[in-house]
């Protein structure tokens, strides 16, 4: 067995999610003259690859610390590519994941939207992008992973939940000015009415109740695992009274696929840190951002 590296770099660059407690280190002693470097750090929980906990939005929930490894964390997976399906602010479904790979009762769910490609290890960074501007699910999504009992989600961008649904609506009126412009164009309603209050955060206040979290920011090499099968793994700290925690994610291969993985990754550029890209989910990304830009063009004001 070999593992697949699905986690960003973690470094004092590395955005958290927009308002929480970035990652600050200093050194409190050098080698000369204490003999050993040793370091303090500051950060939250929210930043870089990291688990939402249950007690992140819910009291009676549980911590990090409860979490089991071998009946929760770790377990089959589908990897599913949403990078030509869904581009800036727009909707994903249930249908459009279930075109693209299977999923079966009790999975994880891992959503490659294709914006990771705007974190900040990779050439197409765009912070703005990565956070504010990437696709997210309504209700229908969360009807429909609760049915089918998923274990839990990792998305690869700033949150699982769409960013309009989200306190950022308030807190970039120029982004969410251009949001409601694309769901009036694409859906046929502001962006007011389609995220009405009651569903404000829905994969944080309604899942976890259900207890089905999930880990934002996904990355690393996640472009070699587009709409598979394979087997995943969280590996945060086992942190009791934790809401949420850093972590490590893989996927867990075996030597025959790993090796068919690293002829795929000798392909591929490569970011500074040596993950491998497909410049093609950008291109997608692009297309259909622009074709839903221009369709409020041909229409004219809304």
């Amino acid at each position: 067995m070999k593992l697949i590296d699905l986690t960003i770099p973690l470094g004092i660059a590395t955005p958290p999610w927009p308002t929480y407690e970035p990652l600050q280190v200093k050194y409190f002693k050098r080698l000369a003259p204490n003999g050993a470097n040793g370091q303090l750090l500051t950060h939250s929980n929210h930043l870089g690859t990291h688990l939402d906990g249950e007690i992140h939005f819910f009291s009676a929930g549980k911590d990090i610390a409860a979490l089991e490894l071998n009946d929760f964390l770790v377990g089959p997976a589908a990897v599913v590519d949403l990078s030509d399906a869904v581009g800036d602010y727009q909707i994903y479904t249930p249908a459009m994941i279930e075109e693209r790979v299977e999923v079966r009762e009790g999975d994880i769910l891992i959503i490659h939207t294709g914006y990771h490609h705007f974190g900040w290890d990779q050439p197409y960074a765009d912070e703005i992008r990565y956070m504010v501007q990437h696709p997210g699910p309504d209700r229908e999504f969360a009807v429909w992973a609760k049915e089918k009992k998923i274990q839990w989600i990792g998305v690869d961008c700033g949150s699982a939940d769409h960013p309009m649904n989200t306190i950022i609506r308030d807190w970039m009126p120029r982004q969410a000015v251009e949001a409601d412009q694309v769901f009036r164009q694409l859906y046929g309603q502001p962006l007011a009415e389609r995220f009405t209050p009651d569903k404000y955060q829905l994969m944080h206040i309604e899942m976890f109740p259900h207890h089905i979290i999930h880990a934002e920011c996904l990355g690393g090499d996640i472009d070699l695992l587009c709409n598979r099968r394979t087997t995943v793994g969280f590996f945060p700290w086992r942190f009791v009274d934790g809401e949420s925690s850093i972590g490590r994610c893989v996927a867990m291969v075996d030597d025959d696929e790993y090796a068919e993985l690293m002829a795929r990754k000798a392909e591929l550029p490569k970011t500074k840190f040596g993950d491998g890209y497909e410049p093609e989910h950008v291109e997608s990304i692009e297309r259909l951002t622009r074709r839903a830009s221009a369709r409020r063009l041909d229409h004219g004001p809304l």
